[in-house]
């Protein structure tokens, strides 16, 4: 099978790399990609957000299958145009990505799925988001209705601070703005693989959102993850199948837009039970690192399976005993902005060390030298037999990269 991985980040690289090791994969392409993902594919310069320069460059590759990285360009319909070529794409249609491309239709859709989630109230304009913060009271939860890379959320005991997100949410371009209810307790992600009919559930992991220790500061796109998780309950993984995936699917098939690809339940696991923050319709970043540091079975297959309506015929995933970490190393100024140019050393020393790989995220090329290239660099995951041994590892390998400016957490999976 030839495969084709698109986009440039760290998610991508962890893809590309499970990809290169399974026997049934016989070449692996990615673009645009990144200096990590050119040592385990062959790249290619294309505008991932073009669908029909996707689609051009599938064929004219000959690949089998083309997986969709970021949620940006499956908004965009990035994987309708691959299947119109006659391609197998992993990656739901646009109108099914309104899953992770709208809050409110999410919320629709969970709503009518009978899917438990935080109430939420749906605004077009300041006064109306006024108003819904008073009703739902604090902590305040503002969610930008659109893709905001992980950073459109806003959650205070300030009512001014509220407010204002909500309003830059409106003036910049949005239509609506979604105020919602408080969800207490500890999140996990919960992601599963779905051709639209069968779904399978890979194990849950929990990342690390905010960008300080202590979960401090401003969200990101995520500075951390880990799997499995020592102290959920044994049947969450049940629980979330029965009640969140499955009636999710089955009410997009119900639409007339089946959902093909990876489904993403963000969840907190609250006083009065489990429910959903968000939903998202791609591979979570940096989740996706630790999780497929542990898969033992054959990716290509599973995501041909799900791309092909296929998912039933083949074997569940499986995970490797023990744990993963991942720690990712940030750009100065990050998430408010980033810096380019920086040179990174220490990379290859760190892939050294035993049980850690070092991925790819926001790094280039320049003049022979690997450099940072945007705001979350790269991700440091170790592997041990449990989730200690695997932070040891994590940031043993943390320890040898260097970079000017570099910011990473020192508490992910700390006390696990």
């Amino acid at each position: 099978m030839k495969t084709l991985v698109i986009g440039t980040g760290g998610r991508e690289h962890a893809l590309a790399r499970a990809l290169a090791r399974d026997p049934g994969v016989t070449e692996v392409h990615a673009a645009p990609g990144n200096p990590g993902m050119a040592v385990v594919a062959t790249l290619h310069d294309v505008d991932p957000l073009d669908g029909p320069a996707v689609a051009a460059l599938a064929a004219s590759l000959g690949v089998d299958l083309v997986v969709v990285g970021p949620e940006a360009p499956l908004v965009a319909g990035v994987a309708d145009a691959v299947r119109t070529a006659g391609i197998a794409a992993f990656g739901p249609t646009a109108e099914a990505a309104r899953l992770e491309g709208s809050k409110a239709f999410a919320k629709e859709v969970m709503d009518a799925a009978g899917v438990p989630t935080a109430r939420a109230l749906v605004c077009t304009t300041p006064e109306e988001a006024a108003a819904a913060l008073d009703e739902l009271g604090a902590p305040y939860v503002v969610k930008d209705d659109g893709l905001a890379a992980g950073k459109g959320v806003v959650v205070t005991s300030d009512r001014g601070e509220a407010l204002t997100h909500a309003e830059l949410c409106l003036s910049a371009g949005g239509e609506r703005v979604v105020v919602e209810e408080y969800l207490d307790g500890p999140e996990v992600s919960v992601f599963a693989v779905t051709d639209g009919t069968t779904v399978r559930p890979l194990q849950a992991a929990q990342d690390f959102k905010r960008i300080h220790d202590g979960d401090r500061g401003p969200n990101t796109g995520g500075m951390g993850a880990y799997t499995p998780l020592p102290w959920a309950s044994p049947g969450l993984a049940d629980e979330v199948f029965a009640t969140v995936l499955q009636p999710t699917v089955a009410e997009l098939a119900r639409r007339g837009t089946p959902f093909v690809g990876l489904v993403y339940a963000g969840l907190a696991l609250t006083s009065r039970g489990l429910r959903v923050v968000e939903f998202n319709a791609r591979f979570g970043d940096p989740e996706t690192q630790p999780l497929l540091a542990l898969l033992e079975s054959p990716l290509g297959e599973l995501l041909m399976a799900a791309a092909t309506g296929r998912l039933a015929s083949v074997p569940a995933p499986v995970f490797a005993d023990g744990a993963a970490v991942a720690v990712v190393l940030a750009s100065r100024g990050y998430p408010a902005s980033s810096s380019s140019g920086d040179v990174i050393t220490g990379v290859d020393v760190a892939n050294s060390l035993p049980g850690v790989q070092v991925v790819h995220a926001g790094t280039a090329l320049r003049d022979g030298a690997l450099v940072t290239a945007g705001g979350r660099v790269l991700a440091v995951v170790g592997t041990g037999p449990d989730v200690a041994a695997a932070r040891a590892a994590a940031y043993a390998g943390v320890a040898c990269i260097s970079y000017d400016g570099a910011q990473f957490r020192t508490d992910i999976a700390a006390d696990r």
